[in-house]
């Protein structure tokens, strides 16, 4: 894992602003978004002030009460949309508490439905999403290394080294690092 931490200082002050600036347009006060995505007013406000970061299921959370994907949330505080981004300049999100690095491999773009991102998770990592950020959300995960669980609908799917699951996101998922050395995947998320 790079250092990078002046760069992921900038995507939360920005992811900050943004979340802020969503509240605003839908003229929600910090208790009406508290009720309609079930994270706690207080957590809200450290949130849109860059006090804290919020951890993926409560961005995840945040993104269903907007109907925007975590990329495209994520997209939306960079600087410029490009075609091509190299690499090093691939914006990084850490939930640094569930062992969980988020890498935006696709370029942003508003205008498409598909996007690819880089998971990682530290052994005994377990990220719970009580929703899809878009209902029917479709998702392609392909295991680069390591050993993953997904849970999707109840149903739990074990996964491998090369191993790839398709899946359609209406109610809860779940990803677990299934082993004991970190898991890195790709997903493949498609608008419906």
């Amino acid at each position: 894992m790079r250092d990078d931490d002046g760069a992921s200082d900038l995507v939360d002050a920005r992811l900050a602003a943004r979340l802020a600036e969503l509240r605003a347009e839908h003229g929600w006060s910090l208790g009406e978004l508290a009720e309609r995505s079930g994270v706690s007013r207080s957590t809200l406000s450290r949130a849109e002030r860059a006090e804290t970061s919020p951890t993926a299921a409560q961005l995840n959370r945040l993104c269903a009460v907007y109907g925007r994907t975590m990329s495209r949330l994520l997209g939306e505080v960079e600087a410029e949309p490009a075609l091509l981004v190299r690499a090093e300049e691939q914006p990084q999100w850490e939930d640094r508490a569930a062992g969980f690095v988020r890498r935006s491999v696709s370029p942003p773009h508003a205008g498409l439905r598909g996007e690819l991102v880089e998971g990682r998770l530290a052994p005994g990592a377990d990220i719970a999403y009580d929703r899809p950020p878009v209902p029917g959300l479709e998702q392609h995960v392909w295991v680069l290394a390591g050993a993953l669980e997904v849970t999707s609908q109840d149903v739990p799917h074990h996964l491998g080294t090369g191993d790839c699951l398709r899946m359609r996101v209406w109610g809860a998922t779940r990803f677990r690092c299934a082993g004991p050395e970190e898991t890195r995947y790709v997903l493949a998320v498609v608008l419906p």
